[in-house]
């Protein structure tokens, strides 16, 4: 994440009016095609999207209207990125305020790095983006300098690379370590949570 300052200057987005109001998958992922054509990015946004997704169903036993509202945050979160680096979450922000979408969604996306934007996780999935985010990002760049990829890799071998401040040095290891300390869950876990869930994402 930059370190420009990308302060949102809010906490409060959308409207009420539009609680349960969302996106079809099929229009969400128009968008990101729209915005973003670096397919590492895409890549990126759609892994976070799955976990978000996985998490929702088999943690939090959401039915499928909350489980495509997780979706939908994890695979826009990072929409304006690319396109938008000094304005970034903003311009997604605006474009979702725009369309209508649930506050919670926008909400959830603000959120995924508090540091950056000043909006503080509050539900717990906006908790579970700013998990995900970063490491799901560093577990698939430790998967690409494996020749076998994901396969044989293990919860041990990821925090020995954590370990490691000059392996995927952009990641911040702090905002990592603020992020689980926000959970039930240990940073093993979570880590165990993605190698299970997003191997398969293309």
């Amino acid at each position: 994440m930059s370190e420009h300052n990308l302060n949102l200057g809010r906490t409060q987005f959308g409207d009420v009016a539009n609680d349960g109001r969302l996106m079809t998958m099929e229009d969400a992922h128009g968008l990101l095609k729209e915005w973003v054509s670096n397919e590492k990015l895409q890549l990126h946004m759609k892994q976070v999207a799955a976990l978000m997704k996985a998490w929702a169903f088999e943690k939090e036993s959401s039915d499928e209207a909350t489980s495509h509202a997780w979706e939908l945050a994890g695979l826009l979160h990072d929409a304006d990125w690319e396109k938008y680096p000094d304005t970034h979450c903003k311009m997604i922000i605006e474009e979702l305020e725009r369309r209508k979408i649930d506050p919670v969604v926008i909400h959830c996306i603000a959120s995924h790095g508090p540091k950056y934007f000043g909006v503080e996780p509050e539900s717990m999935m906006d908790k579970m983006i700013y998990v995900f985010d970063e490491l799901s990002g560093f577990i698939h760049a430790a998967s690409l300098i494996r020749p076998t990829g994901y396969e044989g890799m293990d919860v041990k071998s990821v925090l020995k690379k954590l370990k490691t401040l000059s392996f995927a040095a952009q990641v911040n290891r702090e905002d990592i370590t603020d992020a689980i300390g926000r959970i039930d869950q240990s940073l093993e876990e979570i880590i165990q949570f993605i190698l299970d869930h997003q191997k398969n994402v293309q």
